[in-house]
């Protein structure tokens, strides 16, 4: 997520994951750390340990090990024992992150972390080679061609998964319930991330899926929309907006799709954090989403000053893409779909929505990531992604390892076994508004019924992995039952949704 240019030199970003896109995400600069640090009080028996263990390695172990290696190793254990987001990038990756929030990088497309020593698959990245191979949430990476995971650095890792594009590589791959290891070729290509696809379902209806939040998301959808209502040349009859397994990203694309659908002014996210310009609250206004590359281009081809607040505000006015969306957007009747992949930025979108009474949440509980990371990059052209500071929806409610639940609870009618949320990461942060969430509570005592309910699913064949599901296809359940609610038909549900703290009431369709 990115804030805006009152927080110039700082990206915020909020994506799921801790670890790094194969081949990757993004981030920005900031040069008044090293000020700040300045002003602290250092630990100096702490520093004086850290030297002399820096010593004995560079004296004792059994090879030569580089100072810039043990640094670099140094820095990155001091971030990712933080949380699972918090983590150090070197220059390569820094820049594979820099050029997947621009929307196309080479790799094999999964979002993974690290988890027991191997490679844990967070969201595949649709219309990648993991997406169409079948790779899942959950999913966890044993061995890299014929390497074992075991023993490499998640940057290890992810650097042998990188490679040539038509390049073939083969994952081994631990899935849970499946009774032997997964193998699965995947050819390694350039990813030409499209963070928006749309189509009109059937006349009156028209559909809207964003897989991630990058600069341009929220044109992006503008765009779409305009399309779509011109085709259907007149007022839309309901409106679909589907977030499933969309890890997150850039904080301004959260905060122009939101702004697509809410009244200006309206309150999308505030968030909270030690450091006075982690404090925000950002509303459906023009300066919170129009991306600052656009400004910046806008006001070098029309020969703006860039200090001057007068060409500022008319380069953010004449970008407004919402200005131009069609009214009857604001009250068209809307279905928000989630799943246990709507993560972070995509949390944000499906809260504001959810706490405003403007959308239906349909599907089954996100992920609940309610934290926000600034990328910082360093003098050496490496970076470091920092949480800064927890969001909130506008009622105020944390989602942190806990999610949002969904209105209407729906299956996708698959085995979602897999699936993983914030609270299963080492690590975590707490929930400020309820620090029982994500607690882990001990398992029930085993039963007969349950032990021989056990003892059948492994005796389950399994099929050969397949593809996931065509979204917004006769296949997709959760699109399915969003269009019956939108059509005033019964909605089936797995069970009765319990929305946290702010009871939405859901709108009859009109």
């Amino acid at each position: 997520m990115q804030a805006k240019n009152k927080h110039k030199g700082f990206t915020k970003v909020a994506l799921v994951g801790s670890g790094l896109i194969l081949g990757l995400m993004l981030s920005l600069t900031y040069s008044a750390v090293a000020e700040k640090m300045t002003k602290q009080q250092f630990p100096i028996d702490d520093l004086r340990a850290f030297a002399e263990v820096f010593g004995k390695i560079k004296s004792d172990y059994v090879e030569p090990v580089e100072d810039k290696k043990l640094i670099s190793e140094a820095i990155s254990g001091m971030l990712t024992g933080l949380d699972p987001h918090s983590t150090y990038m070197d220059p390569d990756a820094f820049k594979d992150m820099q050029a997947a929030t621009q929307g196309e990088f080479g790799g094999l497309g999964i979002e993974v972390g690290m988890e027991d020593g191997l490679v844990k698959v967070v969201s595949p990245i649709e219309d990648s080679p993991a997406f169409a191979a079948g790779i899942k949430s959950g999913d966890l990476i044993m061995k890299l061609d014929d390497t074992p995971v075991k023993g490499l650095s998640l940057n290890d890792a992810v650097k042998r998964m990188r490679g040539k594009p038509d390049t073939p590589i083969v994952l081994t791959v631990l899935r849970k319930n499946e009774p032997k290891p997964l193998t699965f070729t995947l050819v390694r290509a350039i990813i030409k991330n499209k963070s928006v696809k749309y189509k009109m379902t059937e006349p009156g209806y028209a559909y809207a899926r964003v897989t991630q939040f990058q600069e341009h998301t929220g044109e992006d959808l503008a765009k779409a929309i305009k399309t779509m209502h011109d085709e259907n040349k007149g007022p839309f009859k309901g409106f679909v907006l589907d977030l499933r397994n969309d890890p997150g990203g850039l904080l301004n694309g959260a905060v122009g799709v939101s702004a697509a659908f809410l009244p200006k002014d309206t309150l999308v996210v505030y968030t909270e954090g030690r450091a006075a310009d982690s404090k925000m609250k950002l509303t459906v206004n023009a300066e919170n989403y129009v991306s600052s590359s656009t400004t910046s281009d806008y006001m070098r081809k029309n020969n703006l000053n860039p200090n001057n607040p007068l060409s500022y505000a008319r380069a953010i006015a004449d970008n407004d893409y919402i200005n131009d969306l069609p009214a009857d957007l604001k009250t068209v009747p809307m279905v928000v779909l989630i799943n246990a992949g709507s993560a972070s930025a995509s949390e944000i979108v499906a809260g504001a929505l959810q706490d405003h009474k403007r959308a239906t949440l349909i599907g089954i509980r996100s992920f609940g990531k309610g934290s926000v990371q600034t990328i910082m990059p360093m003098n050496n052209g490496a970076a470091i992604k920092l949480t800064t500071a927890r969001y909130f929806t506008p009622k105020g409610r944390s989602i942190q390892a806990k999610g949002i639940d969904p209105d209407y609870i729906v299956d996708d009618g698959t085995d979602q076994s897999y699936n993983i949320h914030e609270a299963d990461l080492t690590g975590h942060l707490s929930n400020p508004k309820d620090p029982q969430a994500g607690v882990a509570k001990k398992p029930d005592a085993p039963t007969p019924a349950k032990d021989a309910a056990k003892d059948k699913l492994n005796e389950k064949k399994y099929a050969e992995p397949v593809g996931p599901i065509e979204p917004a296809s006769k296949e997709d359940l959760q699109f399915a039952q969003a269009m019956n609610f939108l059509k005033g038909k019964p909605v089936v549900v797995a069970e009765p949704a319990k929305v946290e703290a702010a009871k939405v009431d859901v709108p009859a369709a009109k």
